[in-house]
């Protein structure tokens, strides 16, 4: 299990969560409709340059929405387009992109640089 924090704060932005791998994009920019999250809930994916860590839209319970209202265009949901659109909840530091619109994909994108990831640590085994 790995859980994310801010690399300025160290305030917890996820849960625990499980790596995994994305699903397939489907191309949904026809049906005006928010497209099924990339990754499932409580797993991520990292980016084929490593640089971000993709995350289900609602693993992210210690971010908010950016303080800069054209950070966070879109039609029917957040469209990622203009920069990061989430930021640390505690410290305010940018932090993620969410993309949620018609003609996005849905998922959050943990920027690399402005996080921690840290494993969580299995109890050592106690030798009766």
């Amino acid at each position: 299990m790995t859980l994310f924090t801010c690399a300025t704060c160290e305030h917890p932005l996820t849960n625990d969560l499980q790596e995994s791998h994305p699903t397939p994009a489907k191309d949904h920019l026809s049906d005006h409709r928010i497209a099924d999250p990339r990754v499932a809930l409580g797993t991520y994916a990292i980016n084929h340059d490593a640089t971000l860590f993709i995350l289900h839209p609602d693993d992210v319970p210690g971010t908010a929405l950016h303080p800069d209202s054209g950070r966070c265009a879109g039609c029917c949901g957040l469209d990622g387009r203009d920069g990061p659109n989430l930021v640390c909840a505690a410290c305010g530091a940018e932090v993620a992109t969410k993309e949620s619109d018609c003609w996005t994909d849905n998922l959050v994108a943990l920027i690399a640089a402005a996080v921690v990831s840290s494993r969580a640590r299995l109890p050592e085994p106690r030798c009766q």
